[in-house]
């Protein structure tokens, strides 16, 4: 059969699988459970993800990817060898090309360890590709022509700020600040607030439906189950929307300093692109309301958040695996 390439969004919060002609055909957590003792590894993606928080003192649910970064080696390997596998198993592959879209701050060892890994599956070619230039592709931005175009990637463990041009990073930043940063900003104001300890599924539960970027908004209302951490007892508080935008403040004007950044760093002429076109923002984190609004305001220039923002890197690697000259430059 004749191979089908296979594009990879290697995430902090999630892996998702591109399957040329097929579209999307996975989309899990990044997250592995393993038995403490052993370090036997029990479970992998969807099935992982609904033990974090809730697993007996000899299994542990782990994310191997952390702020961007490849946190466990070892485990990010498993982890991407059985999703393959799994992709793999469902499709009949002969020799396919794999591009795999990695956190910017990656190492060049781990480049290389992760291709190896990929390689170990039988495929013909492997690319490593940073995910902003891959977002921006998907999002439906002609990074080739001489014209400078904008991308704010918020996705779980990183925010990438890219200028691209010519098809190519111009100038870029990474921050440390992005969706998991976003939960713990709300464990942490509830927790100091209210006295209640919650986990970091219930946390990005208030984000996804109360959580807001614009001040004043107090329209979300949220019933919060947790500990009280005075009784020691299972407690609830109803917060609203308002209260997430006070957690979540400070970490969202990280986010615009870091993109001021790259605007100051920016050529004259791509500023003037930029002006003209915009920023398009992708990533999970593209999805919390009112940030398009906020970032207008703060920036001075036109904000447009992705149609498919959660999926704009792997949608970018379908684009790409049928524009190889994209990769290859």
């Amino acid at each position: 059969m004749f191979g089908k390439d296979i594009g990879i969004d290697l995430g902090t919060a999630n892996i998702l699988i591109y399957v040329k002609g097929e579209g999307i055909v996975l989309n899990e957590p990044s997250v592995v459970a393993i038995e403490s003792e052993s370090k036997k590894v029990l479970a992998v993606g969807e099935e992982a993800y609904k033990m974090l928080g809730r697993t007996p003192g000899k299994v542990i649910a782990v994310k191997p990817l952390k702020d961007g970064v490849i946190a466990n080696f070892e485990l990010t390997v498993s982890m991407l060898n059985y999703f393959i596998k799994k992709v793999q198993a469902k499709n009949t592959f002969s020799k396919p090309t794999i591009l795999i879209c990695c956190p910017t701050n990656i190492t060049e060892v781990e480049k290389e360890a992760i291709k190896e890994v990929a390689e170990t599956t039988g495929c013909k070619k492997v690319y490593i590709e940073e995910e902003p230039k891959v977002a921006a592709v998907g999002a439906g931005l002609d990074i080739s022509k001489p014209s400078g175009s904008m991308v704010i990637d918020i996705g779980g463990g990183t925010t990438d700020i890219a200028v691209l041009s010519l098809g190519d990073i111009v100038t870029s930043k990474s921050l440390k600040v992005a969706g998991n940063t976003f939960d713990q900003k709300i464990i942490d104001y509830i927790k100091e607030k209210y006295k209640l300890l919650i986990g970091e599924r219930t946390a990005e539960e208030i984000k996804i439906e109360i959580g807001t970027a614009i001040e004043d908004d107090k329209k979300g209302k949220k019933v919060v189950k947790g500990r009280n951490l005075e009784t020691g007892l299972p407690s609830s508080k109803t917060i609203n929307s308002g209260e997430i935008f006070e957690a979540l403040k400070s970490s969202l004007y990280e986010i615009i300093d870091g993109a001021k950044s790259v605007l100051e760093s920016t050529l004259p002429e791509l500023s003037a692109d930029i002006v003209e076109n915009g920023v398009v923002v992708t990533g999970g984190g593209a999805l919390l309301d009112g940030l398009g609004k906020l970032l207008n305001k703060e920036l001075k220039i036109p904000v447009k958040i992705a149609d498919s923002p959660l999926t704009c890197v792997v949608d970018g690697t379908g684009i790409m695996l049928n524009n190889l000259s994209l990769i290859e430059k």
